[in-house]
Parts: C-alpha cells; sequence; structure tokens
C-alpha cells in the first residue's frame, strides 16, 4: 500500500513505523512541516499500560524510550500552607521533543520516508495514496476539509492555561495552588528528564483578565508565575519554548470529539488519529497515550484483516469501533478531572481543609476511587479515614477505623447512625393511600439490613396528589397509624432512622401502576389533574388544569395537613418532592412552566410556590428534626434546567430553611437525554454542596461501598442514596461491609450467626481467587 501520514507527531510517527515493521512493501511517507528533529513543547506523561504495549509492538524503540523516562510514583500538593504527599502512583515523563526524536530515528531505520518543512493543506495532495492518515493535530486541515463527513465537535474551555518549565528538578508530580487578590491559580508540575521539568500554569478566565495578563507578553506572564509560585520554585526561572507566538502564550483547551473518524475522498481513504480526531486534557495527561493507543489499534487491524488496500474499509470500521470507546472513557474521565481545575477556587479551594482538598483532587477524574487509593498508598488513606472520623465525632485510634460512608452524621438533632439512606422507592402496593404489611417487611428489612435513614416511596397529600393507585398516602389517619407502626418497628428493631417524602403528583397522575404500563393513564377511574401549565406529559396523557389561586391555596392547606399527620408518626425526617415532572417540580421547570404571571419567567418566579409550601411546612415541623428538599438538578433536555438553575433553586431553600438537598434529576419530560454513567448524578450533588454551601444527598448509579466512600470522603456529598442495589438486597449496607473487610459494624443479633459465615466464605473466596 501507499501510505501517507500527515503530521510528525506521536500518532503518524508511531503508526509508520509499526506498518513499516510488520510489512516492509508498504511504501510509507510521514509529512511534518517543522523542521528536522525540530519540536515543541516541555514534557508528556505516558501510562504504564502504554508501554506495556509498545514493548510488545516494537520493544527497540520502547527500549529506549524507557531508558529516557523519569519515573515517580509520589504526588505531592501545595495548598493553604501545607504541603501533602501521597505514594505509590506510579507515573512516567518523558520530553517531547526526546519522544519524537526516538520515533523519527527509528522511522528512518526502518525505511519510512520522513518529510519536513513541507506544510500539507489537503489530502488531495496525495491522488496515488492508499491510506492517509490525518494525524495534523488539533488544528488539523484534513479534518476541517471535511468537516461535514469528520462532524467535528469542538468546545473552547473557559480556563487559561500557560505551558512553561523549568530547570527545578521535582521529585514528584507537584500541584501548587496559590491564591491572587483575583482568584486561584495552579501549577502542574512534573520532571521529564535530567534537567527540566514541565510548568503549567491555570487560572479562570476572570482571573486572567482581571490580573491583565492578556495585555502582558510573554516575559511578563513569565515574571507574574514567578512571583506567584515563588515558594514552590525556590529561585529557579520560568522558562519558554513559544517564542514562535506572538503576544501573550496563554492558551484555551479545546475539547474535540468527532462523529466519524474516516472518509473516502474518491481516490484514497482517510483516517484521523490523536489531536486531529479527539482531545483529552492535560489534567490526566492521557493525549499522547491516545495517540500512541491510535496507531496501535489501526496496525492491528490490518494485522487481523490483512495488509492490503482492499481491506481497508473493513479495517477503518474495525478501528473506530474499537478505539470509540477507549477514548470515550478517557475523555469523560479527562472531562471529570478539567472540571475539577475549572472550578476548583469557588467550589473547592475556598470552602475545602486540605486534607479533604487532597482527597478531592486525587480522585478528581473518578477512575481513582477510596479502595484504590488503599491500594496505592494504604498508610495515607487509613491516616485520612482517621481524620475524616474524627471530623465526624468518632474517638479514634491507630487501628482501623470506621471508612466514610459508616461515619455517623448529624443533622439538628437526629444523628444517622452510617450514611446510607434506602432511596424513596415506589411500589404501587397501598390501597387507598394505606401502607400494609408489604411495606412494612419491605421498609423494615431494609433498617435491620444496615441502612442509617430509611424513606419510603413519595407520600401523596391527597387521593388526586397519587402518581397510581396504588400509590402511599398521609392525608387520613388510619394511613398514619400504620406509619407509626412502621416507625415503631424500625426504632426498636434497628438503628436505622426513618423518613417520608411528601409529594403531589401533579401532571404526572392518573397513571397505571409500573408493571401495566408505566407513565400510561389509567383505563378507568381517573381523577383530574392539576400542574402549573395546561401541559400534558405524554402525548396521550389527561391536559392537567393550570393552577389558580384557589388551587394553590388548597393543596397549600394539604400539604400541611399531611405534615401534621407527619409529626404523629414520629417520622425522624421529612422531604419535599420538587423534582421529576411531579407538580412542585412543574413550576420549577421552564419546559413545564407557561405561566405568565408572578409564578412563572425568572427562577425567583418559578420557585415562589414550591417556597411557598416549603416554608409552611418547615413551620410546623418540629424544630429539632431535619427537613430537605428533592430537586431536579438537570432536566436533560433543551431549553430545560441545567445544574446552574439547581444551584439558584437550592440557594432558595436554603434561605428559607432547608437542611439538605437530595440531588436527582431527569423525568421532567419525555424528550430528555441523559448521559448515564456510574455515578452520573454525583456532580450535581458537588456542585450544590460545595457552591451553596447546603448538606446534599447524591443518588444514581451508586452500586457499591466503594462508590459511596469515593462521594462521602471527598465532600461531594453527605450521605448517599441506594436505591435498586436495595432491593435487589435489603442488608446492602451490612454485605457491603464485610465486603471490604470491615467486621466490626452490628448486624441484628437475631443474624449474628449469618454475619460470621458470610464473613468466612468471603475470606475463603479472596484466598482462593487467583493472584493478580
Amino acid at each position: 500500500m501507499q501510505i501517507v501520514c500527515i503530521g510528525g507527531g506521536p500518532a503518524g510517527l508511531y503508526f509508520g513505523l509499526l506498518m513499516k515493521k510488520l510489512h516492509p512493501e508498504h511504501s510509507i511517507k510521514v509529512v511534518e512541516r517543522n523542521r528536522p528533529y525540530d519540536t515543541f513543547g516541555w514534557g508528556v506523561v505516558f501510562s504504564d499500560a502504554t508501554m506495556v504495549s509498545m514493548r510488545e509492538w516494537d520493544p527497540e524503540s520502547a527500549a529506549e524510550i524507557e531508558d529516557a523516562f523519569n519515573h515517580w510514583d509520589d504526588i505531592e500538593i501545595w495548598f493553604k500552607g501545607t504541603r501533602q504527599r501521597t505514594s505509590g502512583h506510579g507515573f512516567v515523563g518523558i520530553g517531547r521533543k526526546k519522544l519524537l526524536n526516538i520515533l523519527q530515528k527509528r522511522c528512518e531505520a526502518l525505511g519510512v520516508e520522513l518529510i519536513f518543512e513541507t506544510d500539507v493543506t489537503s489530502d488531495l495532495d496525495f491522488p496515488d495514496a492508499d491510506l492517509i492518515i490525518g494525524s495534523d493535530g488539533l488544528n488539523s486541515r484534513i479534518r476541517n476539509h471535511y468537516p461535514e463527513v469528520f462532524q467535528p465537535d469542538m468546545i473552547t474551555r473557559p480556563n487559561r492555561y500557560i505551558w512553561l518549565g523549568t530547570n527545578k528538578l521535582f521529585d514528584a508530580f507537584t500541584f501548587d495552588f496559590r491564591k491572587s487578590e483575583h482568584g486561584w491559580f495552579q501549577a502542574h508540575i512534573y520532571k521529564f528528564d535530567d534537567k527540566t521539568s514541565t510548568f503549567i500554569v491555570e487560572t479562570t478566565e476572570e482571573a486572567y483578565l482581571a490580573h491583565g495578563l492578556d495585555k502582558m507578553d510573554q516575559d511578563g506572564s513569565i515574571a507574574f508565575c514567578e512571583n506567584l509560585f515563588s515558594e514552590v520554585l525556590d529561585g529557579a526561572a520560568l522558562m519558554t519554548n513559544a517564542r514562535h507566538i506572538r503576544g501573550s502564550a496563554w492558551l484555551n483547551f479545546n475539547r474535540l470529539i468527532c462523529g466519524k473518524w474516516s472518509h473516502f475522498n474518491g481516490n484514497s481513504h482517510v483516517v484521523l488519529m490523536g489531536d486531529a480526531a479527539h482531545t483529552a486534557h492535560f489534567a490526566i495527561g492521557s493525549g499522547t497515550k491516545l495517540a500512541i493507543d491510535d496507531a496501535i489499534e489501526l496496525t492491528r487491524q490490518f494485522q487481523i484483516h490483512g495488509h492490503s488496500k482492499d481491506n481497508i474499509p473493513a479495517v477503518l470500521e474495525a478501528y473506530e469501533e474499537i478505539r470509540r470507546v477507549d477514548v470515550a472513557r478517557i475523555q469523560n474521565a479527562a472531562r471529570n478531572a478539567m472540571e475539577w481545575f475549572e472550578v476548583v477556587g469557588r467550589r473547592y479551594a475556598d470552602t475545602l481543609e486540605p486534607e479533604q482538598f487532597m482527597y478531592s483532587m486525587l480522585t478528581r477524574s473518578q477512575r481513582i476511587s477510596h479502595e484504590n487509593l488503599r491500594l496505592r498508598d494504604k498508610t495515607w488513606l487509613e491516616g485520612y479515614e482517621r481524620w475524616f472520623a474524627r471530623k465526624s465525632g468518632l474517638a479514634v485510634g491507630n487501628d482501623r477505623c470506621l471508612p466514610p460512608m459508616f461515619t455517623p452524621y448529624q443533622l439538628r438533632d437526629v444523628t444517622l447512625v452510617n450514611r446510607i439512606v434506602v432511596s424513596p422507592m415506589a411500589m404501587y402496593s397501598a390501597e387507598n393511600g394505606v401502607m400494609n404489611d408489604f411495606h412494612i417487611i419491605h421498609l423494615g428489612s431494609r433498617a435491620l439490613g444496615g441502612a442509617g435513614l430509611v424513606f419510603a416511596e413519595m407520600t401523596c397529600v391527597t387521593p388526586d396528589a397519587r402518581i397510581t393507585p396504588g400509590c402511599l398516602g398521609l392525608w387520613n389517619e388510619e394511613q398514619a397509624a400504620q406509619w407509626r407502626r412502621l416507625v415503631e418497628f424500625v426504632h426498636t428493631n434497628s438503628a436505622a432512622k426513618v423518613g417520608i417524602q411528601l409529594g403531589h403528583a401533579g401532571r404526572k397522575g392518573a397513571t397505571k401502576v409500573a408493571w401495566e404500563g408505566i407513565d400510561q393513564p389509567v383505563a378507568k377511574g381517573e381523577w383530574p389533574l392539576i400542574s402549573a401549565s395546561a401541559v400534558p406529559y405524554l402525548k396521550n396523557s389527561q391536559v392537567p388544569k393550570a393552577m389558580d389561586r384557589a388551587d394553590m391555596d388548597r393543596v397549600k392547606a394539604d400539604f400541611i395537613h399531611a405534615t401534621k399527620l407527619a409529626i404523629t408518626t414520629g417520622a425522624d425526617w421529612l422531604e419535599l418532592h420538587c423534582a421529576h415532572g411531579y407538580l412542585l417540580s412543574s413550576f420549577l421547570s421552564p419546559l413545564t412552566n407557561l405561566r405568565e404571571d408572578e409564578y412563572g419567567g425568572s427562577h425567583e418566579n418559578r420557585a415562589r410556590y414550591p417556597l411557598e409550601i416549603f416554608r409552611a411546612m418547615r413551620a410546623i415541623w418540629p424544630e429539632d428534626k431535619p427537613m430537605s428538599v428533592r430537586l431536579s438538578c438537570h432536566d436533560w433536555t433543551d431549553g430545560g434546567n441545567t445544574p446552574e438553575d439547581a444551584a439558584i433553586f437550592a440557594g432558595m431553600f436554603k434561605d428559607a430553611g432547608a437542611d439538605l438537598i437530595d440531588c436527582s434529576s431527569g423525568q421532567v419530560s419525555k424528550e430528555e437525554k441523559p448521559v448515564y454513567g456510574r455515578l452520573f448524578q454525583t456532580p450535581f450533588s458537588d456542585k450544590i454542596r460545595n457552591e451553596i454551601g447546603i448538606p446534599t444527598i447524591a443518588v444514581g448509579a451508586i452500586s457499591e461501598a466503594d462508590h459511596a466512600n469515593s462521594i462521602i470522603a471527598a465532600g461531594r456529598a453527605d450521605l448517599c442514596a441506594v436505591a435498586r442495589p436495595h432491593l435487589a438486597d435489603p442488608a446492602w449496607s451490612l454485605h457491603e461491609a464485610a465486603k471490604i473487610g470491615l467486621t466490626s459494624i452490628a448486624w441484628p443479633k437475631q443474624y449474628l450467626s449469618g454475619k460470621v459465615q458470610y464473613e468466612t466464605n468471603l475470606a475463603r473466596a479472596a484466598a482462593a481467587a487467583p493472584a493478580k
């Protein structure tokens, strides 16, 4: 085949040398705009997994690269006058110029033709090529020539950064956070050869402009950074190798995702690699890794399908299918890390203590979890667990202490034995709103299973407030009596507390129970619906009446009456449901609130009625007991509420006396397009907790102790609500404790023999597992 790689970065060079090595008959050219052995940039970071692959595919270049590597295990953070260090992280760094020089030399040895100082403007310049690799970087002319084909989605991120170097050598991957008069700056620092360290300085656009950095030349910016980071530099100077850039060398990161990676231009197959196809923020150092992995996978597919031009279409299809999954995983982690640094000042640096700030930073990408930290540096993690336990009010010795999810949590005068919540989950099993033996056994067993707080499903304040005929209610004494049975059972037989979540279905009412057709209108016996506006939930749903003031007064009285009944049950916690498109949520979302009066339009207007209900309930709910609010923190629909809107509403409820925000999302519109994934709703809790300054519950795809410990330890939430795992396992909390080797958690005395056997079986299984 005739192969042309446009762009002499890691992707093009490594693909060229691999293909020439494996099939010398190929004619391969790498065309680069710069001069021979002339490259820009400081150091790059590699992963151990990428090096394993490189040793497999080309041991010769891998050996030379490893000889030039600088390896370090430690991460050190300078923050608020402290220096904290943890080990076991295993990074390797190399100078970008050194890496490319090694790859260039290897290409020449194998017979790859390197063409320098040639500026390619189009793939059509090579009509005889069978395969053209567009490896010409972020501003790829090859990609930009076919925007309708490659469908590039590029977003310019808000932070500014400048890529510098220094001759001071650092023995750890070092992060230095400094607060100036206009905001926070952070430096990402790592050694990449025996003389030089990379020194990237990052800040917000606001701080960048406030300091006039946009008007400074490079020397001015360097002087500013040397002064700001003088302590960590300890007299060393900063350097730039970007003199080819005029004016300020501060940049914005561009996140790139392409809808398609390959194209046939009529003569040649064109495929994108590296930064031309996708970018990953430097916060996790994976740009070079992705480029190398692209080259390896494309080569692997030629090995599988055959090295002939007839096989190119099948090769490119398989390449893109496989790489897209891994790239998405890395980009998601990079996005998490990038967003952490973008908001680090207002969300974390100003609010968290140094110990928790470090934990938050270490787990920022969500690729490193609580137990993964234990594997990396057990001593550091156990020290942090002791710090967290002391902050939670526990007396702590030198032995292993309770991990974060099992520490107590106090709100007002209610103390939860741990931070796990049984999330409200609709059971659709009530008759006339009355709780029955099923509910007592269902909820009682979860309390016996070790959760700190047990919520029943949304409990409706009147018959016409129900979602389905099978929903719980709290509008009469018969219902309250059954609630008292539940509360008495839980309090007598477990350490758990009981929560009641009051709500009104609004336009989502009068539907069938889930297993008969979720959200579908009941076939008979429907009741009239009300909402903020006359907007039905489904096309075949009943059109609700837009509430007038008389309706509002009636519903407000219903919530007050239900709250008074809730007080008689002895429940420990009350929550107001303002999420998921139900009545009060319909006022908050612009998708469902089309009103033009004082209850529609602005945030203040849309929140006016939900806040009116909340204040009336809080006024009579016991002062010593907590009251929370459940919010949909993202409508996942164009024109709907975003996390920024949710934060505004959370602040309003906080000012009205809410103790905690229960952070959910979605279910407001059937047009929603949620982005699911592990812990996918935790960022909403993180934002509200640390920007608004109110405790939160995190919900959504939390399925194991490692998840809950990571969330709580990092300060992304105070409590974790677990739903479906609790349906599958009533004793989820007790079992998760045993799985992480925590045998000190008490089980009900009736179940003690089962505890011993369960823990013994886990120990046997661990001992029998093959070593990794």
